[in-house]
């Protein structure tokens, strides 16, 4: 920066100076100026004033205008006494309330609660609301400030009836079914005059904060969702980690459940919900006792002439598979409702093997009377079995790999640099051709387990019948059996340490040595070196697994032991009944009867390979031409 730009900034800096204190105001200036505030002020206040008095005025206008007769359309049903009313049966009991009209409270028999108490409050008047909303032409009916007059009380049956002051009359009918179904309507009657020509649908708001049921506030929460079903469409739901709000659902739909984990509450359309609902759901902090609240806004048909009533069915009930397959049977709408989609059993794949296997031998083993434990360890002994005969050959192939492994040494032993690995693949692939060896058939039984494995895993945290049933140390089955608690949230970990994940983890880690042992002894020259760098994430697989489930269900992290615990047994037990030098016999047999058949060729991955090879090198020898010319 030289002299001149110094002078020059030097002298702009002056003249702002001296402007700003040659404009700055006055004493009186400054104290005219704060009066003028302060009038302003209190001109403010008073017009705040007058504001809150206009809004006064309204409102009492507005209540004026209420206790008028002459305008209020309900004005005797606008006040009354709130009684409730009860249905009951075997299996539910309901409770009504005559304000409003709708039911308040339900609570689901035979499971006990998160206190160990007899009886689940799904839910009631203080988390959750039924709205009715029908729009007049000179004034809104809002069910929820309405008073209802109760009749045709019964443990089954109420009818619910608001009056007008002509004669008229919006009536809400209930039934409730043998077991978890309630069958409704709405209707108005002597109310043609009050809604436009073209008024053909009504809006309901529905809303609940989702108590939290079980011990395990994260597990539950992970399988509490609002779930709905297209008309001409499957199921599906909002996200159950992050908050949703007015959420637009495009389709019609037959049903909106607000779902537990074990427990829901599905409200069904007898003429759809039509399109462009809005549903909200926004997940509650933990230690708050609630899971998610839940809110849809939706609209169905409506009959302003009162001849057509608009008909509706709630499932209040258990997230049981076969119950929910039976009270949909009991529906009137005459429509294929798939409610048993509440019991989420994973994507289409493992939704058929849990729909059509699971589900049938967990039924014909519950049905002996087994404790659920014992269940859950035949299960895996039957999938054991199943599935023996893959495990078998894929055993037998990796020990023919193995009792193979110094001839293969010796075969490949020129081709060790870097550049010569697909020649040492291609001489290796010939040679298990030549003994009859697959290497890839040891790949098959994990390709046949894995599904299964994804299948119990949505299976077993889906399964009401393992709810607060004991076995062993474990206290209940469907969430985590906690060997040691404490009251700071740790991050990967939480507040517990489940013994079940522990016990699972442990297997995995036993599993994965004896399956890295026998992969090592049948690696030829740098194959081996490969394996000791892959054994390291194999063992780190374990800890991956202790933070996923060690918040799950103690049901699923059992089943995995024991099914991890017969792998390595009968991966022990084969290892400890095969003869190597038969077996090697066996494959120099193979190999002499090869050997004298010389129109045998190459076939499988040893034939891809030797393609591959041969295209290789004719590439290699093009780009050498080139550089040549």
């Amino acid at each position: 920066m030289n002299k001149d730009t110094i002078i020059g900034f030097v002298l702009i800096a002056l003249v702002l100076i001296g402007f700003s204190w040659y404009n700055q105001p006055s004493a009186e200036e400054i104290e005219a100026a704060r009066k003028q505030d302060s009038i302003a002020a209190a001109i403010k206040d008073n017009a705040v004033k007058q504001q809150k008095a206009s809004e006064a005025e309204r409102k009492a206008q507005a209540e004026a205008e209420i206790t008028d007769d002459s305008t209020a359309i309900f004005f005797s049903a606008l006040k009354g006494t709130n009684q409730p009313v009860i249905l009951k049966n075997d299996k539910v009991e309901l409770t009504f309330s005559t304000k409003g009209g709708t039911i308040s409270k339900a609570v689901i028999k035979g499971f006990e609660d998160r206190d160990n108490k007899m009886d689940v409050t799904l839910f009631d008047e203080k988390t959750q609301q039924m709205n009715f909303m029908l729009a007049g032409k000179s004034e809104n009916i809002i069910t929820q400030d309405l008073y209802f007059t109760p009749s045709n009380i019964s443990d089954s049956t109420v009818t619910m009836t608001a009056q007008t002051g002509n004669g008229g009359s919006l009536v809400l009918d209930y039934t409730l079914g043998k077991d978890y179904l309630l069958h409704f309507s709405l209707q108005v009657k002597g109310l043609n005059g009050i809604f436009a020509p073209n008024y053909k649908e009504m809006d309901i708001e529905w809303t609940d904060l989702a108590r939290q049921q079980e011990k395990g506030f994260t597990f539950e929460n992970r399988y509490s969702t609002l779930t709905y079903k297209e008309c001409k469409g499957g199921t599906d739901y909002l996200s159950e980690t992050s908050e949703k709000i007015d959420e637009k659902i495009e389709k019609s739909l037959d049903w909106v459940a607000f779902k537990n984990q074990f427990f829901s509450a599905a409200l069904i359309a007898k003429d759809d919900f039509a399109a462009n609902s809005l549903m909200t759901s926004i997940p509650q902090e933990k230690g708050s006792g609630y899971l998610k609240q839940f809110c849809a806004k939706m609209k169905t048909a409506f009959d302003p002439s009162g001849v057509r009533p608009s008909e509706f069915e709630m499932y209040l009930g258990p997230n049981d598979f076969r119950l929910i397959k039976d009270v949909e049977e009991q529906s009137a709408f005459g429509k294929d409702l798939d409610l048993e989609q509440l019991v989420y059993l994973g994507w289409p794949l493992f939704r058929y093997i849990n729909r059509f296997f699971t589900i049938y031998v967990f039924d014909w083993l519950t049905s002996w009377g087994f404790s659920m434990g014992i269940v859950l360890i035949l299960i895996t002994l039957l999938l054991k079995a199943i599935t023996f005969p893959m495990v078998k050959k894929s055993y037998m192939s990796s020990a023919k790999m193995r009792v193979l492994k110094p001839k293969l040494d010796e075969a490949t032993k020129q081709y060790d640099k870097p550049e010569d690995q697909m020649k040492k693949q291609q001489a290796m692939m010939q040679m298990y051709s030549q003994y009859g060896v697959s290497p890839l058939s040891g790949c098959l039984p994990m390709l046949i387990q894995m599904p299964i494995w994804i299948a119990m895993f949505n299976f077993v945290p889906n399964a009401i019948q393992l709810r607060r049933q004991s076995f062993l140390w474990i206290d209940d089955l469907s969430t985590y059996d906690p060997i040691v608690e404490w009251s700071t949230h740790i991050w990967g970990i939480g507040d517990h340490l489940s013994l079940t994940c522990i016990l699972f983890c442990v297997a995995n880690v036993l599993y994965s040595y004896m399956t890295m042992r026998q992969q090592r002894d049948q690696m030829v020259g740098q194959q081996a070196e490969q394996m000791k760098m892959m054994q390291w994430m194999m063992y780190l697989m374990p800890l991956f697994m202790f933070y996923l489930l060690n918040d799950y269900s103690s049901g699923l992290n059992f089943y995995y032991f024991i099914s991890l615990f017969l792998s390595a047994a009968i991966m022990w037990v084969l290892r400890k009944t095969t003869n190597d030098e038969k077996l090697l016999a066996i494959l120099e047999a193979n190999y002499q009867k090869n050997k004298n058949n010389p129109t045998k060729k190459t076939s499988g991955l040893a034939a891809r390979l030797e393609a591959m090879q041969k295209q290789a090198e004719e590439m290699q020898r093009q780009r050498m031409n080139q550089q040549k010319k």
